[in-house]
């Protein structure tokens, strides 16, 4: 199967012109001009208050309560002043104040003290509306703002005064109306479909919006067949962005069913085909494997979004439309990226991984991704999304896809990606327990003239990994004259993987937590083992190991390795006549 994409230029020429379109179109709809439109009859109450299946942490309502307030890991105390007239340290905490998720942690706590700190900075934000941060107007905000409200109303509205009931109403529908008007000009991807999401609950919670139920589950209809693909992945390729979907679909679901109504058949069916999703993108420990913008999975959620899984199957193997492999046996689980980067207007956190993969063996990840850093370290984020970042190969030190940044265009479109892999070519074969899995992309073809192959074969058992890395010309055949051809495989290992040299230097002795151990080797070529980051939005980075081979693909055409297990969990030697043997596969 093949992957196919626009050229770099094109691309880039077609997605400032769109975008540049949609902001005119968004900077009309939202001017003065149209805030008449946000008048009108105000709705006399709400009929539902749809499910917030979020976790909550009633401990963090004790900070809020006291004026400490914690996102994105910086924190400001308040005193004295209302949080809403602060100067935010950063768009990522401002974004996370305005959104107002954190109401759910005061409804967790369940006292009255909560219900009226709730009430009193809710009524604080509506009072200030009009001096706030330009980030509480942001569309994307303004869909959660709306969604947390609506879901957290028993919390908010329960034993309220009459005046507060009224502000609040009027605040509400204001927000829904403007977001009405400006829904099909904002941001593609996720943001968009959060924005129907919202209007689609909005419509479903107040009272006598027949019309508006119509139209946001119609617009609502046409992101998710937009967006979901037919594998139940997202076409932005980030594999957390399923679980942040249905972390809002599925209570939309449940209010179309309140109000007496069918949900649409493309609901159900984007419902049906993402759940599997969140099994498939799952390692040993239950996270998700770190592709495109992914960062700490929150597996209470996780676990919540799958207690919703009636068919509760085990996961698939192949996500072909959202550019996925799967490769399990034994207690081994193998996750690979076998898809180009998305569009431009999509990949503005996708990353240059092509053929990477990450690897668990029992509940303890090994072979991993660098992730993605928090939202204020712009500098590591942009080394995140590189090529040499992930377990693969990069050639001349550069990336197989190229960035947009550092321009004046980046500052108005994003970092989005340019160009990369137009051609992923993938062959899997399921023989007997064992699997066989060839891919190869272009992504260098154009800069360079190389084309990258990796085949993998996972062993009936798990216990055994034999790859080859390999580098041809785009037409398949050898590589014939040197040039730019320097490449470096790298393979980088979780912080709980203690690696140590062995064998001359030709392999890497793995030893994990749980007392089993594996040992990589390559034949005649020199495995080193340099620094590394494993980056985290949750916990911060933690320095780890790779293990890097360095060869120029002129003299080196292909690069054989096997990773095999020598120690069983509990410290128990394996006896390597047991399965096959050991020599790397091609050696």
């Amino acid at each position: 199967m093949a992957f196919g994409a626009g050229s770099g230029r094109g691309r880039l020429v077609r997605f400032a012109l769109a975008s540049a379109w949609r902001r005119a179109r968004y900077a009309f709809h939202a001017s003065s001009l149209y805030r008449w439109k946000y008048l009108g009859q105000v709705p006399d109450r709400l009929l539902i208050a749809p499910t917030d299946l979020r976790t909550a942490d009633p401990t963090i309502a004790n900070d809020i309560y006291a004026g400490r307030f914690v996102f994105a890991g910086e924190v400001v105390d308040v005193a004295g002043f209302s949080v809403f007239e602060i100067e935010a340290p950063s768009r990522a905490w401002a974004e996370r104040l305005h959104s107002f998720g954190w109401l759910r942690h005061l409804r967790a706590s369940d006292l009255a003290v909560s219900r009226s700190n709730a009430r009193a900075l809710l009524d604080e934000w509506i009072r200030f509306q009009n001096s706030h941060d330009p980030v509480a107007r942001d569309p994307d905000v303004m869909a959660r703002r709306i969604l947390s409200w609506l879901a957290q109303t028993p919390l908010v509205l329960e034993g309220c005064d009459h005046g507060f009931y009224r502000r609040f109403m009027r605040s509400l529908t204001k927000q829904v109306r403007h977001l009405r008007r400006v829904a099909r000009d904002v941001r593609p991807g996720l943001p968009r479909l959060r924005v129907m999401m919202a209007l689609s609950a909005a419509g479903l919670s107040l009272s006598d919006q027949p019309r508006l139920v119509r139209q946001a589950s119609r617009w609502l209809d046409q992101e998710l067949a937009k967006q979901i693909l037919p594998d139940g992945g997202h076409v932005g390729r980030n594999p957390g962005t399923v679980l942040e979907i249905l972390v809002d679909l599925l209570p939309l679901r449940q209010a179309f069913t309140a109000r007496g109504q069918q949900p649409t058949p493309i609901l159900l069916g984007a419902i049906d085909r993402m759940m599997p999703m969140l099994r498939f993108f799952r390692l040993g420990d239950g996270s998700f494997a770190k592709f495109n913008g992914m960062g700490e999975t929150q597996l209470g959620l996780l676990a919540t979004v799958l207690a919703y899984d009636d068919a509760r199957g085990a996961p698939g193997k192949n996500a072909p439309y959202a550019g996925y492999q799967r490769l399990d046996a034994g207690d081994t689980v193998l996750l690979v990226d076998t898809g180009p980067p998305p569009r431009p207007g999509l990949s503005l956190e996708a990353h240059a991984g092509c053929l990477s993969f990450e690897m668990s063996s029992g509940r303890q990840p090994m072979i991993i991704n660098c992730g993605v850093p928090g939202p204020g370290a712009p500098a590591l984020r942009r080394m995140a999304r590189t090529t040499a970042a992930h377990s693969t190969v990069s050639l001349n030190d550069s990336s197989s896809c190229r960035f947009l940044h550092g321009t004046y265009l980046a500052d108005k479109l994003g970092e989005a990606i340019l160009s990369g892999p137009t051609r992923v070519e993938v062959s899997r074969q399921d023989n007997r327990g064992e699997t066989v899995l060839t891919a190869a992309h272009d992504g260098y073809v154009v800069r360079f003239g190389i084309r990258h192959e990796r085949k993998l074969v996972l062993s009936t058992y798990g216990d055994r990994i034999d790859g080859i890395d390999s580098f041809t010309t785009a037409s398949g055949t050898p590589i014939a004259r040197s040039g730019r051809d320097a490449f470096a495989l790298r393979f980088h290992l979780h912080p709980a993987v203690e690696a140590t040299r062995i064998k001359n230097g030709n392999a890497v002795f793995l030893a994990l937590p749980d007392g089993s151990a594996w040992e990589f080797e390559t034949p005649d070529l020199e495995v080193l083992l340099e620094e590394s980051i494993r980056l985290s939005d949750i916990r911060g980075s933690r320095r780890t190991d790779q293990m890097v081979i360095y060869g120029r693909a002129l003299h080196q055409a292909s690069i054989p390795w096997v990773l095999h297990r020598v120690v069983e969990p509990g410290g128990h030697v394996r006896n390597h006549d047991d399965h096959d043997d050991d020599l790397p596969l091609g050696a």
